[in-house]
């Protein structure tokens, strides 16, 4: 299964992946509109989603689920706009904006890792079996 994988270590906080990721995703550059974040302080600089799926057994209306690649998706005409996936989520990957109901969250589309001048931010594999034991 592919995720967006990261390297702290790598990042210059150029913000490029917030900048493309809200453009492709809802037609604007906004970073509060992005589904990967870049902080300006602390060990965690890049906050993204690692297809984890938590937030599937956190869903009350089972909204969320993991498509036939592994990608952890939200199915927004089914969801409410609890937010319990935002609260909820381990990696606070789950995003939320005042201008929507429903959350979003990275779908590991690759569109930031091209934007990326250092490669902190890369697509890689995750094996589906260890995924599957959690």
């Amino acid at each position: 299964m592919k995720y967006l994988a990261k390297d702290d270590s790598l990042c210059i906080q150029c913000h490029a992946c917030e900048d493309v990721c809200s453009k492709a995703y809802f037609k604007t550059e906004d970073p509060s509109k992005s589904c990967i974040r870049i902080s300006e302080d602390g060990p965690e600089i890049i906050t993204t989603c690692n297809q984890c799926g938590v937030c599937i057994d956190i869903c009350p209306v089972e909204t969320i689920v993991r498509d036939n690649k592994g990608i952890v998706r939200i199915k927004k005409k089914d969801c409410v706009g609890c937010f319990m996936c935002v609260g909820f989520c381990p990696e606070e990957a789950m995003m939320q904006h005042d201008d929507y109901i429903e959350p979003f969250k990275c779908i590991a589309c690759g569109l930031c890792t091209k934007q990326c001048p250092t490669n902190a931010i890369f697509i890689t594999e995750k094996d589906e079996d260890k995924v599957a034991a959690k």
